[in-house]
């Protein structure tokens, strides 16, 4: 029970990776407060938990409306903003050259601004209440290229940005803002690509050292310690949860087979 008597809010928590979040966050004893766009996927979340301990909040943060309503929310059903997951996220193909406009406004709305103006509205809460932690979800396409996905990256890498220097500024307020970066996760929006867990041709993880793809409570687990009072020395941190893919020589793989 290391996060008792915490309240989280976590973005992006209808499904996948954030629902994971939100599910490891309760079971370690804090209330969240769950943000998506669907309000019959936080329901369903909701309902797989104790109640009492989740508040489900229908909203979009790539709209500024919406931001003070998720915050309010969070406040009223806890009684502050201990911790912020900003997990939601959307991925559009396209290059330079060819993607849609529209698309690349949309994720920099969803992956950046968002994740910024929940931030700008919920430190100044932490400052007063002496502190919180900020966990930002990127991914290693902030840390690599990846083909095809000009928005993805470029929105990713500047969220590590935006986190170190929150860090930065905020750290002497006792204000914790870390990110994460995942490799390949199962989550609803993979699976339909590549199979479910135990189904996926093994040989198409062939450069991950692990072999295989993340499940979503495997990153529940760091953001719950990175939620905690055991990182409180962590600030600026850059955490690659990758199964090794990012170690890996690309070379080396076309050598090997």
């Amino acid at each position: 029970m290391k996060l008792k008597n915490k309240t989280a809010l976590v973005t992006g928590a209808g499904s996948g990776i954030g629902a994971a979040i939100a599910k490891r966050f309760v079971e370690d004893g804090a209330k969240v407060c769950i943000v998506g766009r669907r309000k019959e996927y936080l329901e369903k979340v909701a309902g797989e938990l104790p109640p009492g301990m989740v508040k489900p909040c229908q909203g979009d943060i790539s709209k500024t409306e919406d931001i003070k309503m998720m915050v309010d929310a969070a406040i009223g059903f806890g009684g502050g903003v201990d911790v912020l997951v900003n997990c939601a996220g959307v991925n559009y193909p396209g290059g330079v050259t060819n993607i849609e406009l529209e698309d690349w406004k949309k994720i920099f709305d969803v992956n950046l601004n968002g994740p910024f103006l929940l931030m700008r509205s919920v430190i100044p809460h932490m400052i007063k209440a002496g502190g919180g932690s900020i966990i930002n979800i990127s991914s290693i396409g902030g840390l690599r290229c990846l083909s095809d996905r000009v928005g993805y990256c470029t929105s990713k890498a500047a969220l590590i940005m935006l986190t170190q220097q929150a860090a930065r500024d905020y750290g002497k307020d006792n204000v914790r803002c870390n990110v994460v970066c995942p490799g390949f996760v199962f989550t609803p929006m993979t699976e339909g690509h590549f199979g479910e867990f135990g189904e996926v041709d093994k040989s198409q993880f062939r450069a991950v050292p692990m072999g295989r793809g993340a499940l979503p409570g495997e990153i529940g687990g760091i953001c719950s310690y990175l939620a905690s009072d055991d990182s409180s020395y962590m600030t600026g941190s850059v955490l690659v949860i990758d199964g090794g893919t990012t170690i890996v020589d690309p070379f080396e793989i076309g050598l090997n087979g």
